[in-house]
């Protein structure tokens, strides 16, 4: 399973993604630009010493994270998306994408992508969306139901 944060703003949700990451054998794709450093403390108290337990790449942008990941089939995480992502049968080997904290995915990215390679998860009406740690976790948790737990 590959899980990618697009721009991803703060240490401490990228220090907890990549502990999920270490205990479920995911990789982690991070795309530039970063709204930290990866020495920033915060990052390396959230991941504890899970860091060197999780495969972490760094992309310069969109494009060359395509170009790298080109066999695995890719959904991408939006608010506006209209399939549910418990009604979408995964594959362990599936690429998940997340956008930044506060921006989301950029639309120039979404528009890429057909309407079936994007995902919601079902919230309350007229409130902010969950924290992208607990997004992260629930799609990731799904996938991995799916796959009788195979890591």
């Amino acid at each position: 399973m590959n899980i990618v944060l697009y721009k991803p703003e703060i240490p401490q949700n990228t220090g907890n993604i990549i502990r999920l990451c270490a205990n479920i054998n995911a990789n982690l794709h991070l795309i530039q630009p970063l709204g930290f450093s990866l020495n920033d403390r915060n990052l390396r108290r959230a991941a504890l010493d899970y860091f060197d337990l999780c495969n972490v790449y760094i992309h310069k942008n969109f494009q060359e994270f395509l170009e790298y990941n080109k066999s695995s089939k890719i959904y991408l995480t939006d608010t506006k998306a209209t399939n549910i992502y418990s009604e979408i049968n995964f594959n362990i080997s599936d690429t998940f994408i997340f956008g930044s904290e506060s921006k989301g995915i950029d639309k120039s990215i979404l528009d890429k992508f057909i309407s079936d390679s994007k995902i919601y998860i079902p919230m309350f009406p007229n409130v902010r969306s969950i924290n992208i740690c607990n997004s992260v976790s629930i799609i990731a948790y799904e996938c991995l139901r799916q796959n009788n737990y195979k890591f």
